[in-house]
């Protein structure tokens, strides 16, 4: 069955006449633009891709900022339209899926990196649409801006998770206004208050010791998978998209290597020891093997779920908060404390911080030395235990408090 042509779909619509003609005609310029340049793919064929193009050709026409607006807007509309229709799952023709474009395909980010960008802009439009109404990206001003971080901060929101939802708003309107989508960018001055940074937390020798006996388990299928992560995970101080998204190929076992596909398409080797090689081995044939060819599955992802498929960030998650909850530890656990551990427990044994920022993946080594404060903490605990001279001074201080105190 033909699908209903833009014609029809527009007649159908409730845009009064001269809308409609509005509409009709960006669409035919649409169409023709590709017609001219290389090819028109379909209207049901339509991705974010091509609106790029044609945004980058209205650029280069030297058409006015107001009018690219008021022209990709008339397409946005249609696409709303088309959508409706069953053209497509999500409309491609918006500033939210350009922006995705350009951070996959420009940018090179991960898929988790991309999805976490566009959650930030869809909580923001959320709330605005809770809150009044959404009228488009371009109609935002500083007061939307200031309502929205006082409705971030009335949550409690941490430094960071605050800081993360402004940058990625900023890098939204940056990218808008470098295309000559919107006039300002209305997160251009808005600078969130610096807290002192909390210290990352990581496991100690003797707790990783017990969450490896708890990731064994009873010898199901599973726990081999649930211990080969685990492994992995504190061997290499893998990002947990990083463990998710890991292919065969990528395993070097001769060379007990890994090429990690990192933050925007980055890659780096990072080694890995017997323990992980072994674990690895009995996950193979113990759980990967039987399962895949149970569900009749055929893919090069390294892990995978219960049912043999590759297994989400979010899945690695779930697993390793059960292992925690059969261990004897009480507390959270989250995949980025491993890193944590891993890093720290690098930095403890003598490891060179440029080598713990090139096995991290870490673009600055400026986010690397936060763990060099762990380890002094570590470092001045110590001290205040073992050294005699240390002790005394404590004892003194603390005879004194407590003389003030009395008094």
């Amino acid at each position: 069955m033909s699908k209903t042509t833009i014609k029809e779909i527009l007649q159908k619509s409730s845009f009064p006449a001269h809308k409609r003609a509005q509409i009709a005609a960006e669409a035919a310029a649409f169409q023709h633009f590709f017609a001219v340049t290389s090819s028109f793919p379909g209207w049901d064929q339509l991705s974010s891709s091509e609106l790029a193009v044609y945004v980058e050709g209205l650029n280069q026409d030297g058409k006015s900022q107001h009018e690219i607006c008021q022209r990709v807007g008339w397409l946005t509309e249609l696409g709303a339209l088309l959508t409706q229709n069953g053209y497509y799952e999500q409309n491609p023709l918006t500033y939210a899926s350009l922006y995705r474009q350009y951070l996959s395909a420009e940018r090179q980010y991960s898929p988790d990196t991309v999805q976490a960008y566009l959650e930030d802009l869809s909580a923001f439009r959320q709330f605005l649409v809770m809150t009044g109404g959404f009228t488009g990206w371009t109609a935002i001003d500083q007061l939307d801006v200031q309502v929205y971080l006082s409705h971030l901060r009335d949550q409690h929101d941490a430094w960071t998770t605050l800081s993360r939802k402004v940058s990625s708003l900023r890098s939204f309107y940056n990218f808008l206004e470098r295309n000559r989508l919107v006039n300002h960018n209305p997160f251009a001055n808005v600078h969130i208050k610096r807290h002192p940074r909390s210290l990352p937390r990581y496991f100690y020798q003797k707790e990783m010791t017990a969450l490896f006996q708890a990731a064994d388990g009873n010898g199901r299928p599973l726990d081999f998978r649930n211990r080969a992560v685990l492994e992995l995970l504190y061997a290499t101080g893998l990002r947990v998209s990083e463990c998710a998204h890991l292919r065969l190929q990528q395993i070097e076992e001769n060379v007990r290597m890994i090429l990690v596909e990192g933050k925007g398409g980055k890659q780096r080797y990072v080694p890995f020891g017997n323990y992980a090689l072994q674990a690895l081995h009995r996950y193979y044939t113990r759980c990967r093997q039987p399962l895949m060819a149970r569900y009749n599955q055929h893919h090069d992802y390294v892990f995978i779920n219960a049912h043999g498929k590759p297994i989400t960030s979010a899945g690695i998650e779930y697993l390793l908060k059960q292992v925690m909850k059969r261990s004897t530890l009480t507390g959270n656990i989250h995949p980025h404390m491993l890193r944590h551990t891993f890093a720290t427990h690098l930095l403890d044994n003598g490891a060179d911080i440029r080598s713990v920022q090139e096995l991290l993946g870490h673009t600055s080594l400026s986010t690397t030395q936060i763990y060099t404060h762990v380890s002094r903490e570590k470092i001045q605990r110590s001290y205040a235990k073992f050294f005699p001279r240390a002790k005394e001074a404590t004892n003194q201080q603390k005879g004194r408090t407590k003389t003030d105190d009395n008094n």
